[in-house]
């Protein structure tokens, strides 16, 4: 094994983790424990299937030269207790019922080894059952993601090259949302409500104050000031005075609901962001300028990348006219190998003939002493099946106990639950891997070199109906999976379980496309007005700021015409808010244009045509404070 090559893997995989352990996790305000054992865990996973592809060249150069001559539990995370004997208790309470089907697996197996009458039981034969017990709960998942990703990934990618089918979705995800944020909103407001009576109750000199602050810091910083205003104003109300494991469950409520509403508040703005940038591609399609247009430019990263090499040029070319070619030829070689995945699982334990096509692959490279194309051709199988696993680790979702959300909003419960997962796959996905290229001495049956992986985790040999049973015959049914994910029938009896899905077909899916598609267009206006707000303003600046350094004598007119949608023609005593980066927070809001509905005294007022506003200071004052 090249010491170099092992160098640069080590160090690429590290960041590879560094970089998603940002994406997902929250560095500055989560627990450093939390965060550690994620990025450990992470961190060895992918660095066992890096390293992989290493291992197999180096055991087949051997074999050429011979024939020549823990971390912390996700529990103990979203426990709801105040000290840190009280998360352990906690968690040793919950992690009971999940551990015991691995004790109850790894029991069945020591029986059955125990009353066999031709095995004695050694301390070598002790660990490869525990590894056993470990493994067969890791390949009975490993089965059920892969064959949902095999499927779905190249589809996800053939539909990513339209723009129409990806319209619908985010749409049909934005109702959803909508209805998830509004609800999150609810319930953190009833939360702030037990939170108020708890506050008031208990008053600063009782002994379980310490916890009430404690509870409290955890709330947002608008409902802490209102806390302290409502409790200001009912000094003499008397409330019952809650238990401290009452006071453990409200902690626990407190956290739930606040992560609760962040998450739905960055999945609404990545939904609103991805619809704007649809709605700005249909448009541009059908321009007859090659020139990429957004809705809100001010809203975008003005950096050297798009000032020089991502131009709207070079956007538009990408957008309207590669964009679609490139993610189709793509899903087409990922449905290639995904095919080949599917073969190969399915006719791996031949020998003779050798039917895996990963197996004639290595074979033939083995032959011909071509280590280099063994390790390329390794680690693009690999790193396949890994895609396919790993993202649907990432895809999945489990009501609100399991989900990771991007932009630092994934719960320490979330990311230590997916570091759970990903070491409880990747020991049998490589298990998987060597046997698929019959490097396994379980499955080929061939008398050769261990690799380095095999020699540490040990073989499955010692229990037969394991090794040439479950282990063998089980990953077929991927072939099962596949063809269900193919018809998405789980997608359709969740819908049917009322756990909407997008399905194309269904009349509810469409009404939630309708629906919301009304929600992005509202927020559309919204966005609009007050864009439209902040570039009058700036005009106002720029015309009359010599006036307004002058002592603001001076009454200025500004004319809209009647097809211009504009902020201040929605609500009489309108209020525009607007925002300038550099400016102090107290100078960021301002009123401008105010009454300008009143008929009194208007006599700068068209009605048709066009319309004059009366901006004068002496009536409305406003430039008072500006």
């Amino acid at each position: 094994m090249s010491a170099a090559a092992l160098a640069v893997v080590v160090v690429v995989v590290f960041f590879l983790a560094l970089y998603l352990l940002q994406r997902y996790g929250d560095l500055r305000r989560q627990q450093r424990m939390v965060l550690l054992g994620t990025l450990l865990s992470w961190y060895l996973c992918f660095l066992i299937v890096f390293i992989l592809p290493l291992d197999v060249s180096t055991t087949i150069y051997k074999q050429c030269i011979l024939d020549n001559g823990n971390q912390p539990s996700p529990s103990y995370a979203r426990s709801g207790a105040f000290s840190r004997v009280g998360r352990i208790k906690t968690a040793l309470i919950e992690n009971a019922i999940y551990y015991g089907t691995y004790l109850l697996i790894f029991i069945s197996l020591l029986i059955y080894v125990a009353a066999h009458p031709q095995w004695q039981l050694s301390w070598r034969q002790l660990q490869t059952i525990g590894i056993t017990a470990a493994n067969t709960w890791g390949l009975f998942l490993l089965v059920l993601l892969l064959g949902y990703g095999l499927v779905e990934i190249p589809r996800s990618y053939w539909l990513l090259s339209s723009y129409d089918y990806l319209l619908a979705k985010t749409y049909f995800k934005a109702a959803k949302v909508a209805t998830e944020k509004a609800s999150a909103e609810e319930n953190l407001a009833d939360v702030m409500e037990e939170v108020a009576g708890v506050h008031e109750a208990i008053r600063f000199n009782h002994g379980l104050r310490k916890c009430v602050d404690t509870i409290i810091g955890k709330c947002p910083a608008e409902y802490q000031e209102e806390l302290v205003r409502n409790a200001e104003s009912s000094r003499g109300e008397q409330n019952v005075l809650p238990t401290k494991g009452g006071l453990f469950k409200l902690h626990k409520k407190v956290i739930s609901a606040v992560q609760r509403q962040g998450q739905t508040l960055v999945q609404w703005s990545i939904l609103l962001e991805q619809a704007f940038h649809l709605e700005d591609v249909a448009k541009s399609q059908s321009s007859p300028l090659r020139h990429f247009t957004h809705s809100f430019p001010s809203e975008q990263n003005h950096g050297w990348v798009r000032r020089f090499i991502y131009t709207p040029t070079v956007e538009w070319y990408w957008e309207c006219v590669c964009r679609q070619g490139f993610y189709r030829l793509l899903a087409v070689l990922l449905c290639l190998l995904s095919a080949a995945v599917v073969w190969s699982e399915c006719t791996f334990f031949s020998t003779h003939p050798v039917l895996s096509l990963f197996a004639v692959f290595v074979q033939l490279a083995e032959k011909h002493h071509n280590y280099i194309c063994i390790e390329m051709a390794c680690f693009v199988s690999i790193l396949f099946l890994c895609f396919c696993v790993y993202s649907t680790v990432f895809r999945i979702r489990v009501f609100n106990y399991y989900y990771l959300v991007p932009h630092h909003q994934t719960d320490a419960y979330s990311l230590q639950f997916s570091g759970m997962l990903f070491c409880r796959l990747t020991p049998p996905l490589c298990l998987n891997f060597l046997g698929l290229i019959h490097m396994d001495s379980a499955i080929s049956h061939q008398d050769r070199i261990q690799t380095s992986y095999t020699s540490i985790m040990g073989s499955m040999s010692v229990l037969y109906f394991i090794s040439d049973g479950f282990y063998i015959y089980y990953p077929m049914l991927v072939l099962l999976l596949c063809f269900a994910t193919y018809y998405s029938l789980g997608s359709r009896c969740l819908n049917l379980l009322g756990f909407h899905q997008y399905i194309t077909d269904d009349h509810l899916t469409s009404d939630l496309v309708d629906e919301g598609k009304e929600h992005i267009r509202r927020e559309r206006r919204k966005r609009q007005k007050a864009e439209d707000g902040e570039n009058r303003r700036w005009a106002w600046r720029d015309r009359y700021g010599a006036q307004e350094g002058a002592g603001r004598s001076r009454a200025g007119y500004t004319e809209i015409n009647d097809d211009q949608s504009s902020p201040v023609t929605e609500t009489k005593n309108s209020v525009i808010t607007f925002r300038r980066d550099g400016e102090e927070e107290d100078e960021q809001h301002r009123s401008l244009l105010r009454d300008h509905y009143s008929d009194e005294g208007s006599p700068n007022r068209r009605s048709t045509g066009g319309r004059y506003l009366s901006l004068s200071p002496s009536r409305a004052g406003i430039f008072d404070d500006v």
